[in-house]
């Protein structure tokens, strides 16, 4: 895509239907089939400087300790475009969430700005990831911009250590890095972190995609480089198709006609 057509954001309009094999890099495909996760990045996808503008209003988490974060559920709806499905809150179990503050609460946050969801880069980001893992109309993806800013080392995962998030698809994306060591990303295929499968330094435009029923992640440490200078790193998270009981109750509350992954 040519660079200055980002200004205007990714034009899905005149995007094929199924544009998720040209829009993600080949290997990703093959990777994810192979072992159940894949790295690649979305630079010459969306606008990178424009998502990062988006970052200087988020509000405080009121549930994690010196973190920011917004979210916003979202769907293709019948005509396969990408939609807000409204509210609801996340709800993840305690077999999925060890930290006190986060598992078996209902946690409320301030949805996406509208202007940022409408963008057309961020609407074909959304698209293309649900097209990669064949994500249907009317399946909720949840999608967060969340992450820390401060001046003092933090665990970046405020105490849930080695976990899965309690759906089928998850894929993670760094949209800003500065001044940070640490924070990289790791996997394992056992939640117990005996069995290490990588470990990965995902730089802005990076994306890490993974099959969370398959596999368990987290991530170390993070402190800053230069400690007369704030750090910051914030990320997207876009998952679907949940596994966990208590975040499905919650979407079937809100969103009857929800196509939901029950059972399974």
């Amino acid at each position: 895509m040519k660079q200055e057509s980002l200004k205007h954001g990714y034009d899905i309009t005149s995007m094929p239907f199924d544009f998720a094999r040209s829009y993600w890099q080949p290997a990703v495909h093959s990777e994810l089939a192979e072992q159940y996760w894949s790295v690649t990045d979305v630079r010459a996808q969306i606008d990178l400087p424009a998502w990062q503008g988006y970052l200087a209003d988020l509000p405080r988490d009121p549930y994690v300790n010196q973190r920011w974060k917004r979210m916003a559920w979202l769907t293709l709806n019948d005509r396969d475009d990408v939609e807000v499905m409204g509210e609801c809150p996340m709800a993840q179990g305690g077999m999925f969430n060890d930290a006190d503050s986060m598992a078996d609460v209902l946690r409320y946050y301030p949805s996406l700005e509208t202007s940022f969801v409408e963008r057309n880069d961020v609407k074909a980001f959304v698209k293309a990831w649900a097209k990669l893992w064949g994500i249907g109309a009317r399946e909720p993806i949840l999608m967060q911009i969340t992450g820390m800013r401060g001046s003092e080392p933090l665990d970046p995962l405020q105490g849930q250590g080695i976990h899965s998030d309690g759906c089928k698809y998850l894929s993670i994306m760094v949209v800003s890095r500065d001044n940070v060591s640490g924070a990289n990303s790791l996997l394992f295929a056992d939640k117990a972190g005996t069995h290490p499968l990588t470990k990965q330094v995902l730089a802005p435009g990076d994306v890490l995609h993974i099959r969370d029923d398959k596999l368990f992640h987290g991530a170390d440490g993070m402190t800053q480089d230069d400690r007369d200078k704030p750090y910051e790193r914030f990320i997207i998270i876009i998952n679907s198709r949940f596994v966990d009981a208590f975040q499905n109750k919650m979407l079937r509350r809100h969103f009857p006609d929800a196509v939901l992954n029950d059972g399974h």
